[in-house]
């Protein structure tokens, strides 16, 4: 899932040369070997390596505070999220819920390299609810739905209906 995670973030970055990745252990911790230095290894590692090569630091956050909070939600996805039980997914949503209860994106008003990674991260556990579910989760839904619509995010994942349409039954005065 990883390196399919990785070419996607190329894609939206507009990288013309594709790099060509590897793994390695149980886990298949993606590596990157580059041309002019050591291998790169993890998935946060690499992906803020193509932000920056794509000359995209706004991604990173445009702040002390704002790459902190950034750099905190990709080392929770890949601490946290990836390695999430059926047992877990309840508390994670529930605390990924009230996180964004305030928020339109991760880090605050901008959109990062945290939202296109925890969507990553989320999709499938959002896929595997039932829309009441979903119900449940209001801000996870709101914020899931807008970062798959953003442009050029959801390369290799389906879309996802993540509210039911309602119908509104009552008199017009």
């Amino acid at each position: 899932m990883a390196l399919r995670e990785l070419s996607s973030l190329e894609k939206f970055l507009g990288l013309k040369k594709p790099n060509k990745y590897s793994t390695q252990g149980d886990k298949k911790v993606p590596v990157l070997q580059s041309n002019n230095g050591p291998a790169l290894v993890g998935l946060v590692t690499i992906a803020c390596h193509l932000v920056k090569e794509a000359k995209r630091p706004e991604l990173l956050g445009d702040s002390a505070e704002s790459r902190a909070v950034v750099q905190q939600w990709l080392e929770h996805r890949v601490t946290k999220l990836d390695g999430c039980t059926k047992e877990d997914v309840k508390t994670v949503l529930k605390d990924f819920n009230l996180y964004l209860q305030d928020k339109v994106y991760l880090a605050g008003n901008q959109f990062t390299l945290a939202d296109i990674f925890m969507y990553y991260g989320i999709h499938s556990l959002i896929v595997e609810l039932a829309i009441q579910e979903k119900e449940q989760y209001m801000n996870v839904t709101r914020w899931f739905d807008h970062i798959q619509h953003y442009p050029s995010i959801r390369h290799h994942l389906p879309p996802v209906a993540v509210l039911r349409n309602r119908i509104y039954t009552g008199r017009h005065h």
